[in-house]
């Protein structure tokens, strides 16, 4: 019997190391699957976080983009209402040449289409007007009347009744000008290919 016995214990031990061969390559190979599939998990993984890294960034540089684009037109326009400040204080501080307000009150005068009418002037260029005035009389006999006006120069022509006014004044003439600047202004001082 002991003989049966160890041959049942032999063949148990053989059976059962052949158990573990095989449940340790059994284990061996879903240890390698698992390594694989942690490997193509992790590359998915970083594949995936790469990606959206990448949108990120491109998010992140269009928005500055966008930024650097606001800036730079917010600048420029700060500059150009600088210069347009600029001018219109030295229109203010300079009294208008004599011949300027004579073709300024002549063009108003004659596009009112009226017979006699009042004009307008900054009240830096009253003297002016009046004494060219006494000195002109085919455009005093048309004006009956000189009134100061807050601009910065120029003349505004008015008929009697007061309905029809024609504005010459250079702040006016500037508003109508810068639609038609601004573009070259643009150009000549922004640009870098001058």
């Amino acid at each position: 019997m002991e003989r049966i016995s160890e041959a049942v214990v032999s063949k148990t031990r053989v059976e059962a190391q052949g158990i573990i061969r095989e449940a340790e390559e059994k284990a061996r190979k879903e240890i390698e699957n698992a390594k694989k599939e942690r490997g193509t998990r992790f590359a998915a993984e970083k594949e995936r976080r790469l990606q959206e890294a990448e949108e990120e960034a491109a998010r992140i540089i269009a928005q500055g983009s966008v930024k650097g684009h606001q800036k730079l037109s917010s600048t420029k326009a700060d500059i150009i209402a600088q210069m347009i400040k600029k001018v219109k204080e030295t229109l203010a501080e300079t009294g208008s040449d004599e011949s300027h307000l004579v073709s300024l009150i002549t063009e108003a005068i004659d596009a009112l289409g009226a017979d006699k009418g009042r004009i307008y002037v900054s009240p830096k260029d009253v003297s002016t007007v009046e004494g060219f005035l006494k000195g002109n009389s085919k455009l005093s006999s048309r004006i009956v009347e000189v009134r100061e006006f807050a601009c910065t120069g120029g003349v505004i022509a008015e008929d009697m009744e007061g309905k029809f006014r024609i504005d010459n004044t250079y702040d006016t003439r500037l508003e109508m000008l810068l639609p038609k600047l601004l573009p070259e202004i643009n150009r000549s001082v922004f640009e870098l290919n001058a």
